[in-house]
């Protein structure tokens, strides 16, 4: 159900290995039906009026994405700072990815013409192809089947997984959809997981998830959680998704295969 969820982005950080340095910029984006209020800074979210100014707002939602950058590809400035946002069939897209695709620009030229980059990253390059190989699907007012929907981003995601780790969170409003490929090990090896998925009911004042750097409100006594990760945030019992793996989630809940959709 919506209800408030907060980010202290100095805990979050420090579980993806940066030591609590905010590094290259960060974004928050709360979905709001099928629009998204978006957040994003360039600088340390430390140094930032931003976090607190979203903390005092208390915003309910149900659906909500975070990124820490750090930056391996264009400049430290606001056009490279995730999480992109793009419109498509009237509503708001919104996409963050971790890792490396340093031919995506070669091998895939041509991919992309209604929707560009606004800057030099290879995420958002991947986000734009993304979405010109979802627009099909948006043509028409009713919302395109889950099952349609992942067909198109599981291909998607193979292509990507050909030029590197391609480890994404993307939403459309009514669905979240997750990847996991590779990514950077404690040992430096890039290796599966890529990203966890913890999936659980829970009191909104859970002292597990705040100790993470995620606070839920107290609308309610109880929530349906489905929780990503790039690493567990908590002690918990989170599970890797399997290389390669999409998941999908809508309402706290995960869907996925054809039974489900």
């Amino acid at each position: 159900m919506p209800t408030n969820v907060n980010f202290s982005l100095d805990i979050f950080s420090r579980h993806g290995g940066f030591g609590g340095r905010m590094l290259d910029g960060w974004g928050l984006a709360f979905y709001d039906g099928a629009d998204v209020r978006l957040y994003r800074e360039p600088e340390p979210a430390g140094q930032s009026d931003w976090v607190s100014f979203i903390e005092q707002r208390r915003q309910r939602t149900g659906l909500v994405l975070s990124h820490i950058r750090r930056a391996t590809r264009g400049a430290v400035s606001l056009r490279n700072t995730q999480p992109f946002m793009r419109e498509l069939g009237g509503r708001a897209h919104v996409f963050a990815h971790n890792g490396d695709l340093a031919t995506i620009n070669q091998r895939m030229a041509g991919r992309w013409t209604r929707f560009q980059p606004i800057g030099e990253t290879d995420s958002e390059i991947a986000f734009c192809i993304l979405l010109e190989a979802l627009s099909p699907l948006w043509a028409g007012r009713a919302l395109p089947s889950v099952a349609s929907r992942m067909a198109v981003i599981e291909a998607f995601a193979a292509q990507l997984r050909a030029l590197g780790p391609a480890n994404f969170i993307y939403a459309d409003g009514d669905v979240l959809f997750a990847h996991g490929h590779r990514r950077i090990q404690q040992d430096g090896a890039i290796a599966p997981p890529g990203l966890f998925r913890l999936t659980r009911a829970c009191g909104t004042g859970d002292a597990a998830a705040a100790a993470s750097g995620i606070r839920i409100g107290d609308e309610h006594a109880m929530q349906e959680l489905v929780l990503f990760a790039s690493v567990p945030l908590t002690a918990e019992a989170w599970q890797p998704l399997r290389e390669g793996e999409v998941a999908a989630a809508r309402h706290g809940r995960q869907i996925k295969g054809p039974d489900f959709l």
